[in-house]
């Protein structure tokens, strides 16, 4: 079932009742609901809210993913369950055991997609991807000749031109794609966790002040879906330089876009279940090969 998104930018306040979501917007006075079970995600963007801590607890246990925003109305912090999968101390021992060979064939294999996803997205606005669809066929176990930063300067320089820089605090739109990576790293991170994994220990990120190296890993295919929201988004509007509330609305749409993925068409947050059991079936010797997206 496709869980709802549910965006927060004016004052509520948010408690939990018959196991519904209880919202109360105390500008308009207006009161409505929403089925718990219903819900994948909460971003909540004003400070002025309240939200119960039973309503925290009852998303949490039905694995919502509760997003906290800053006085920049930016992607904070998250709240996410520590237990939520019966086999989870299973899956952990084997997570940390997984061998050196076994970290750097996934990476192999993350990265390949994520060149080839790269690819798709020039294609779909008419720019030659022959440089990208070359290095996607020479990534090496652990990408050990670093095709996937060679790959992003050439499709950055297509796709935004020479001058332009992909930086965190670099100029527009980096904060529009800074924002929706920080969507997808939540929504990964969700995914991981309800899959057994611990998010902190990555296959290639390893930063001991990184308590997301695993989501950073396996959102990497996923970008593609973001850069071409937001490229899309900066055709669509030129003169909009500045995160609007209309635009992260339409970011948070990305979670439920349709993927291709393991021959099937999923939405993007089924996508980041399924590449994350995958993982897991890796680490307990049940797979090889991990299922990624392909961008269509």
């Amino acid at each position: 079932m496709i869980k709802q998104t549910l965006f927060f930018s004016n004052v509520v306040c948010l408690t939990l009742k018959n196991k519904q979501l209880q919202i109360f917007n105390k500008e308009t006075q207006e009161e409505s609901s929403v089925p718990i079970e219903d819900i994948g995600f909460v971003v909540i963007e004003n400070n002025q809210i309240y939200i119960s801590i039973p309503a925290i607890n009852a998303l949490t246990e039905n694995n919502a993913a509760v997003i906290f925003c800053n006085e920049k109305h930016l992607p904070f912090s998250m709240n996410l369950p520590l237990d939520c999968n019966t086999i989870q101390n299973q899956l952990f021992s084997a997570q940390i055991s997984a061998t050196i060979p076994t970290m750097k064939n996934c990476w192999k294999q993350i990265i390949e997609q994520k060149i080839k996803n790269q690819a798709k997205v020039l294609e779909k606005y008419n720019i030659n991807s022959k440089q990208l669809k070359m290095f996607s066929q020479d990534v090496k176990s652990g990408d050990t000749t670093n095709r996937e930063a060679m790959a992003a300067k050439v499709y950055w320089d297509l796709l935004l031109g020479d001058n332009w820089l992909r930086d965190r605090f670099g100029s527009y739109p980096n904060n529009f794609l800074n924002y929706g990576y920080s969507i997808l790293r939540a929504a990964t991170a969700r995914a991981l966790i309800g899959s057994g994994l611990l998010p902190t220990f990555g296959i290639h990120h390893h930063n001991k002040y990184d308590v997301y190296a695993l989501a950073d890993d396996v959102m990497e295919p996923f970008r593609a879906y973001i850069d071409d929201e937001v490229i899309e988004y900066v055709k669509q509007n030129p003169s909009i330089e500045e995160i609007s509330t209309d635009f992260k609305r339409k970011i948070l749409t990305v979670l439920t876009r349709d993927v291709s993925i393991g021959k099937v068409m999923r939405p993007l947050m089924i996508a980041l279940t399924m590449t994350s059991s995958s993982l897991a079936r890796i680490f307990t010797g049940n797979q090889k090969e991990l299922v990624l997206p392909s961008f269509i």
